[in-house]
C-alpha cells in the first residue's frame, strides 16, 4: 500500500515540477515567478520542463556572488530562503524527498529493474558525497573566483548528471546552434551521465547513495526529524528482508545502520515488508504516524 502510494507520489511531482510543457527553441526555459521555488530535489533550473529552482543550484549562485555581495553591502537573501526551506522540510521528514519526490531518483529506480546481475554497494562510498557538498557546491563556489570576485557553479558545472540529462540534452536539442559550443567540458558531462546510468543498472540509486550533494544535506536531518523510524530489536526475527528491499543498502537487523541513518531515504518499504512489524513510522515523541500493521502469517 506505501509503496503503491509513493511510486504514484514519484510520477505526479516528477510532472508537477516539470509542467512547462510550452517549450520553443527561441524561449526553452520557462523563468514565471514559480521559477524562484526552489523545490528540495536535484531538478535542473536550466531544464526546458522545469517549473522551479534547484535547491543545490541555488545555493551554489549565492556563494558564488558572495563576495560582491558582501563587498556593496547587500544579504544573501536568496540563499538564506533556500537554506531556511531546505532546513524546514528536512526539519519534519528527513531525507524522505529524496524517496519520495526526486524525479533523477525514480530515473535510477527505474534503471535498477533492468534484469541483470545486481552489485552491493562498499559503505564507505557513502562518505563521497559529503566531500561533493563540502568542495563543490561550498569550497569552489567561494575560492575560485574571477576578478571581479564572482564563482562558478562548480557542482552543475563539473558533475551534476541530473542538469546532463535534464537540460544539457534537451537544450542541444531544442536549439541546434548550441551545438558548435559543446566542447569538452560538455564531453565530461556526458561521461559522467552515461556512467551513471549503466552504474545504475547494477547498483541501486548509486548518485543518491555516493555523490548528492542534497541528499548528503537532508540525510543529516533524519535522527532529528519530526518524522522517524523506529526499530524494535525485540520484535525482529533478523530475516534480513529489510535490507534486501531497501534501495540504499540500510540494515537495521544487523547493526550496520541506525533506524534513522543518514542513508535511509524514508521510502517506508523496511516497514511495508517486516513480516513481523518490527519497523514502525513514528513522531519526535513516539506516536505511531501508521496503525501498527498486522504480522505476516509466515513470521509465525
Amino acid at each position: 500500500m506505501i509503496e503503491r502510494a509513493r511510486r504514484i507520489t514519484q510520477h505526479v511531482f516528477a510532472v508537477l515540477i516539470n509542467s512547462h510543457f510550452y517549450v520553443t527553441g527561441s524561449s526553452p526555459i520557462y523563468m514565471g515567478k514559480i521559477k524562484y521555488t526552489c523545490f528540495p530535489v536535484l531538478n535542473c533550473y536550466s531544464c526546458p520542463l522545469a517549473v522551479t529552482a534547484c535547491p543545490i543550484g541555488a545555493i551554489q549562485s549565492t556563494l558564488s556572488t558572495l563576495r560582491p555581495l558582501l563587498r556593496a553591502g547587500l544579504i544573501p537573501h536568496i540563499g538564506l530562503y533556500v537554506l531556511g526551506s531546505i532546513g524546514l522540510v528536512a526539519s519534519i521528514v528527513g531525507r524522505m524527498p529524496c524517496g519520495w519526490f526526486c524525479p533523477f531518483g525514480l530515473f535510477q529506480e527505474y534503471l535498477y529493474k533492468i534484469k541483470t546481475k545486481k552489485f552491493r554497494l562498499p559503505c564507505w562510498m557513502g562518505y563521497i558525497k559529503y566531500v561533493v557538498l563540502l568542495v563543490f557546491v561550498v569550497l569552489m563556489p567561494m575560492l575560485l573566483v574571477d576578478p571581479l570576485g564572482f564563482g562558478e557553479t562548480s557542482f552543475c558545472k563539473y558533475i551534476c548528471p541530473a542538469g546532463t540529462l535534464e537540460a544539457g540534452l534537451p537544450l542541444l536539442a531544442l536549439k541546434p546552434g548550441l551545438r558548435q559550443l559543446a566542447g569538452l567540458l560538455f564531453s565530461w558531462k556526458l561521461l559522467i551521465l552515461i556512467s551513471i546510468i549503466i552504474w545504475a543498472i547494477f547498483v541501486s540509486r548509486p548518485f543518491c547513495r555516493t555523490i548528492c550533494p542534497l541528499g548528503a544535506i537532508l540525510g543529516l536531518f533524519n535522527k532529528v526529524s519530526l518524522i522517524k523510524l523506529k526499530y524494535d530489536p525485540d520484535t525482529c526475527v533478523e530475516c534480513g528482508a529489510c535490507k534486501t528491499i531497501c534501495p540504499t543498502g540500510v540494515s537495521f537487523f544487523d547493526g550496520t545502520h541506525s533506524p534513522n541513518s543518514p542513508s535511509c531515504i524514508r521510502c517506508f518499504r523496511c516497514y511495508s515488508i517486516c513480516p513481523v512489524c518490527a519497523i514502525s513510522i513514528t513522531t519526535e515523541n513516539g506516536r505511531k504516524v501508521i496503525q501498527q500493521c498486522t504480522p505476516k502469517k509466515s513470521a509465525s
